[in-house]
């Protein structure tokens, strides 16, 4: 009960100005923890599923590119449910702050959503050269990305473990794309699999720069933030990433390719519309989960999170498509586990310094 009566607090309640500044003060925001878990948990099933999902499209017969990053996408309408709640929530209490979003967060989630909607389809190009294991720990170097743009973007703090753990993973990639040869799935020659690398380690790269920036758009709202404008926001994301593949696909004549497509599925005509709806429900929970960590603490903790779920998403692949897990893919796993970990260490040290300067500081006021 307790925890629900905190979730909803979130959802309601936002952060004003005043409050922000004094949360940078102290370097240190109130969490709601019930809100934080459950946006964890969407993230949990969409960083899991999802490639599982877009790898499944691709072993049966599936080819059309701008389809699976469509997949990505669509799954926006099942926002409205939860958007249409909070709406009637709204209308009921007249004291409540405003509903809708800012126009400049909107124009914000319209640009936004065009990197996500190109993000999208260099990581579906890249996961058909790859198997789903490697393609999710290159994908995992997006947090060296975040580090580096959020330390531009909004001045994220940057420590010698949190250099010490960019290294360790920029250290795995090059690992797996050095140590390729008997990883490659069925069909796809060395440069095909080099291609889908790069194209990986790019997309990484290109999240790594939205997620920062996302973070800024919610620093300068001019209005209170809370949880439901994240609906609102995720939901123009998902819209004009969805656009902007959707136009691709009629571009490339896609739309007339599925229906063919569709009656020469390997698993049958009803299940390609199983498999291409699951996953446009199970990303969907990905990003709209995404978006929440950045809100309830920041976008280096969303990197940090998508990089701890990574041996999930490995042991999921292997067991689910039976792909190998080489010594190099161990090697790699290990380096990035071990940045994790340097990270944790050092967010411990830097929590531990900052409670003893405030408790000094708190002291000294007394005094």
């Amino acid at each position: 009960m307790a925890s629900s009566m905190n979730i909803e607090s979130g959802l309601e309640e936002g952060t004003t100005h005043d409050k922000a500044s004094k949360s940078q003060e102290t370097n240190k925001k109130p969490i709601n923890w019930p809100l934080l878990f459950l946006n964890a948990a969407f993230m949990a099933i969409g960083v899991i599923g999802g490639p599982l999902l877009s790898r499944l499209y691709y072993l049966h017969g599936g080819s059309r590119k701008w389809v699976n990053t469509f997949t990505q996408s669509a799954g926006f309408p099942i926002l409205f449910g939860p958007l249409f709640f909070l709406y009637l929530r709204h209308r009921a209490n007249p004291q409540s702050p405003h509903f809708f979003m800012e126009t400049k967060l909107f124009v914000a989630s319209a640009i936004v959503g065009v990197f996500i909607g190109l993000d999208n389809f260099l990581y579906t190009l890249g996961l058909s050269y790859l198997p789903v294991s490697t393609s999710s720990i290159l994908y995992a170097t997006q947090l060296a990305f975040i580090a580096v743009f959020a330390r531009i973007i909004v001045r994220q703090k940057f420590t010698p473990f949190t250099i010490n753990s960019v290294v360790l993973m920029t250290l795995g990639s090059v690992l797996l794309g050095l140590r390729s040869g008997g990883d490659r799935p069925a069909g796809v020659t060395g440069k095909g699999y080099l291609f889908g690398f790069f194209l990986t380690l790019g997309s990484a790269g290109l999240i790594g720069f939205v997620w920062p920036c996302v973070e800024l758009c919610y620093a300068k709202a001019t209005r209170v933030m809370n949880f439901t404008v994240v609906l609102q926001f995720q939901h123009n994301v998902a819209v004009f990433a969805t656009l902007v593949s959707f136009i691709a696909m009629i571009a490339n004549k896609d739309l007339q390719a599925m229906q063919r497509e569709s009656k020469e599925y390997g698993l049958g005509q009803t299940m390609y519309v199983v498999v291409l709806v699951a996953a446009a429900v199970v990303w969907q929970f990905s990003f709209l989960g995404g978006l929440g960590v950045i809100f309830c603490i920041g976008s280096l903790f969303n990197g940090i999170l998508s990089a701890v779920l990574l041996p999930m998403t490995e042991v999921a692949a292997v067991f689910a498509y039976h792909e190998k897990f080489t010594g190099e893919k161990g090697m790699a796993l290990a380096l990035c586990l071990w940045g994790f970990t340097s990270y944790f260490f050092g967010e411990y040290q830097n929590n531990k310094k900052a409670k003893a300067t405030t408790k000094e500081q708190d002291e000294q006021y007394k005094e």
